[in-house]
């Protein structure tokens, strides 16, 4: 059989979205594929089949390593299964999953990585390059491997990438890379803020003289991090920006560059985070050599992804925001810069992360509403210092929360934490927010008729 990868044998570790994908993505491509499963059973392993791989379902063994020349594990296998560590063991090289599509991919690609704020700058970057004329597409982490996405043709891509995908990578050369910022968090993957960090770092580790690094000037961590980059390095903020940086004048993202200032686009929505995805977007558009009006149609053309800062519902005076994607400690305190009179529903899985830093919100805050396996982390941190309650369910947290609200306030839904304790992801988390705040707006409305 012909292909990209014709006589090569492949062991792929999970068969999630993105290992089904790069299982099939590797057998069509002409390589002997076996796939190691934990799970007796999964859905669309028969499509596989069919294709020719070798299903070894209901648990990994060390034999499934034997006669391949590499190991492609899914996002989710951490280091340390032991799977990997046979791997090592034996010498077998361990793959990225990106590492097939960079192998795959013939056309420029800018990757994209931090903490938070990946998926919507992703988008954003995709955005720009569709409005300059490219053939374009997000993909990545974002849903649509890269894997898949580098086979479709396309003239660029933006690729947003994990540290679990870059921990192991060889092979990802991106023309621009951006680290949008950095803060504690899959410490139970990673096994520390080192190693964590290390991961992030090799975003850049294969670029040249002649590719881009975009690094953010207020992240203190993050820029540390860019400093190292081997290539011309760029920069977004999101205050007035310094010479050769993107930054935020006025609402507006503007570059300073030799000439003076040149406007990039106005935000959609003016919210913290989004702007500055749109300042780290605007700043790889630039990098990639995308022209001010290419940049600013984009970014015109994008909006913020659900779950990230929207306002779900209105009780009276108290409005009700989703930011069920705030799922680290970072990201929460960003979702909780600028506002006042917040009542904030938090917990979760903390992922080995220490929740304490959320504390500095504190004169935020007129209470705090605790849940998942986290709730009494979440409670040790705020109850010298802001009304604290505990809810046993979303449902009841809304409920709760709507209660200590100041009239005009706002229950903000930023968890700080994971959500696989009392749900099968973020999304259905902010859903079920947004659905009982919906139901007791309705409720209000109906008694005071």
């Amino acid at each position: 059989m012909s292909g990209a990868f014709a006589g090569r044998r492949f062991l792929v570790v999970g068969i999630g979205v993105a290992g089904r994908a790069v299982a099939r993505v590797l057998a069509e491509e002409g390589a002997a594929v076996r796939v190691s499963e934990a799970r007796p059973e999964v859905a669309g392993s028969e499509e596989l089949a069919a294709l020719g791989v070798d299903l070894r379902l209901g648990g990994h063994e060390p034999g499934h390593l034997d006669g391949v020349d590499a190991v492609v594990p899914s996002p989710g296998i951490p280091e340390a299964a032991p799977v990997l560590r046979w791997a090592l063991e034996r010498g077998v090289p361990i793959w990225s999953e990106l590492d097939v599509g960079a192998e795959l991919c013939r056309a420029p690609y800018v990757a994209i990585t931090g903490t938070n704020g990946k998926s919507t700058t992703t988008r954003l970057v995709a955005s720009m390059l569709q409005a300059s004329g490219l053939r374009a597409t997000a993909c990545g982490n974002i849903g649509h491997p890269f894997a898949v996405a580098a086979r479709e043709g396309h003239d660029a891509l933006a690729v947003e990438v994990s540290s679990f995908q870059l921990r192991f990578h060889r092979a990802l050369r991106p023309r621009v890379s951006v680290l949008l910022n950095l803060a504690p968090d899959h410490l139970d993957w990673h096994g520390s803020l080192e190693a964590y960090t290390a991961a992030k770092a090799r975003i850049y580790a294969l670029q040249g003289r002649a590719d881009v690094h975009v690094g953010n000037a207020e992240d203190e961590a993050a820029a540390a991090v860019s400093r190292a980059a081997p290539c011309r390095l760029a920069w977004f903020r999101t205050g007035s920006p310094e010479e050769g940086e993107v930054g935020v004048v006025g609402g507006v993202v503007v570059a300073r560059l030799e000439g003076g200032e040149v406007e990039l686009g106005r935000p959609r929505v003016p919210s913290a985070g989004f702007v500055a995805d749109c300042a780290a977007a605007a700043a790889a558009a630039l990098a990639f050599g995308l022209e001010p009006d290419a940049i600013s149609a984009g970014m015109a053309a994008a909006e913020p992804l659900p779950h990230r800062g929207e306002e779900v519902a209105q009780v009276g005076g108290v409005r009700f925001v989703d930011d069920s994607k705030a799922t680290n400690v970072h990201a929460a305190l960003h979702a909780l810069r600028g506002r006042r009179d917040v009542v904030l529903i938090a917990g979760g899985m903390a992922k080995g992360v220490d929740l304490s830093p959320l504390a500095e919100a504190a004169s935020s805050l007129a209470g705090v509403v605790a849940i998942g396996e986290s709730a009494p982390a979440v409670v040790s941190v705020f109850r010298r210092l802001v009304p604290v309650r505990t809810a046993g369910s979303i449902e009841e947290a809304v409920r709760l929360a709507h209660g200590m609200t100041p009239p005009e306030g706002t229950v903000l839904l930023a968890p700080a934490c994971a959500s696989w304790d009392m749900f099968r992801d973020y999304v259905e988390r902010g859903e079920r927010f947004a659905a009982a705040a919906r139901a007791l707006s309705e409720e209000v409305a109906r008694v005071r008729r």
